[in-house]
């Protein structure tokens, strides 16, 4: 027994003798992360620092508000809906019906007026659709990027269900969503001259550059017994229409807008606009609301006065707490024991010393 004793006591002052490694001070950094050892400052939440920082909110917050309801209210948009209007009187007891007879002429004639302000160019003219879910799990999943990419060299289009073929033969662009395009077309006229509406650069540039083939062509699109919406051009690669790449970004929302195309010339107050529209797209099926929208912009972008809303009432609400601490404070002060105070500091000066070594 002795002697195991003192091979052990042996043992165990070899092992002593190791030397401890230095640390640099990344290590150490990282070390003090990880057993949650880091020194930190807790700030004091005085009444003073309170009521200074609502306050500083809310000088802050409320002129931002204001700056953005301004440039929200300098633009100038006119919203028509025309989906009921534009369906004849004896056939408005069954718009289904008509909407889906192709020998019944779908041209209609609406006229705009631009009120109190003068539209400067670029004029952007969206299509609204209300109702409408894009965001459906089974619409949304309804397509195939690789295809749009790579067109009939991407075999596998079961995704596309249940438009991925037509007799017996793939369909480019397959799924619900393409196949839903949406096909009404606007003409606009202005003191009996027809304004040149550009189409071109309506699509994000990385949705043309990367995710629409240059060498994919429409292929048995449109085909079938049940047509959905639109056509394309077989003869125009995807990359270049522009309109179903914009169609192909599904919305979040029911309703939402999408953009049609920009008009390059500048709209004077209380000119009148005649808007002559196919009403080809069937909303009617399931109560959707089409608009047409004509807008300006902003530096902020489109017209939203949510923005400049939410910035000045969450900035009144500051001043509001603000006044609100005030008044408590002064009616019933708190003082602040001086060892806190000191504590706080010396929190503060232990950790500016680790950090600097």
């Amino acid at each position: 027994m002795d002697v195991d004793g003192g091979s052990t006591s042996g043992a165990g002052s070899s092992g002593g003798a190791q030397s401890v490694p230095v640390l640099s001070r990344r290590q150490k950094a990282l070390y003090q992360f990880t057993q949650q050892s880091l020194p930190a400052c807790k700030p004091i939440l005085t009444p003073a620092w309170v009521i200074t920082t609502f306050l500083s909110l809310g000088v802050i917050l409320i002129p931002l508000g204001l700056v953005a309801l301004r440039a929200s209210q300098s633009v100038v948009e006119i919203v028509d809906r025309y989906d009921n209007d534009c369906i004849p009187m004896p056939h408005r007891s069954n718009k289904v019906a008509y909407i889906q007879d192709e020998s019944i002429s779908k041209n209609c004639t609406r006229v705009l007026k631009v009120v109190h302000k003068r539209m400067k160019a670029p004029i952007y003219i969206y299509y609204q659709l209300d109702n409408y879910y894009q965001n459906h799990r089974r619409y949304v999943k309804s397509r195939s990027d690789p295809q749009l990419l790579y067109g009939l060299k991407y075999k596998d289009i079961s995704s596309c269900k249940p438009e991925e073929s037509n007799n017996n033969q793939p369909i480019v662009p397959c799924g619900l969503i393409a196949w839903s395009l949406f096909n009404d077309t606007y003409t606009f006229v202005h003191r009996t001259m027809e304004l040149k509406v550009n189409r071109k650069n309506i699509a994000w540039k990385s949705d043309r550059d990367h995710k629409f083939g240059k060498d994919v062509y429409p292929f048995n699109f449109q085909n079938g017994t049940l047509i959905g919406g639109g056509k394309l051009n077989p003869t125009v690669p995807l990359s270049d229409q522009e309109d179903l790449i914009v169609w192909m970004r599904t919305a979040a929302l029911p309703s939402f807008r999408k953009l049609y195309g920009r008009i390059e010339e500048d709209l004077e107050a209380e000119d009148l606009i005649v808007v002559h529209l196919v009403n080809n797209y069937n909303t009617y099926t399931f109560g959707g609301k089409k608009k047409l929208v004509l807008s300006t912009s902003s530096w902020l972008g489109g017209k939203n006065d949510f923005l400049g809303f939410a910035y000045i009432a969450v900035g009144s609400s500051c001043i509001f707490i603000c006044v609100v601490f005030l008044l408590v404070h002064v009616k019933t002060p708190r003082k602040i024991p001086t060892h806190v105070f000191r504590v706080g500091m010396l929190i503060y000066l232990v950790g500016l010393e680790v950090l600097e070594s």
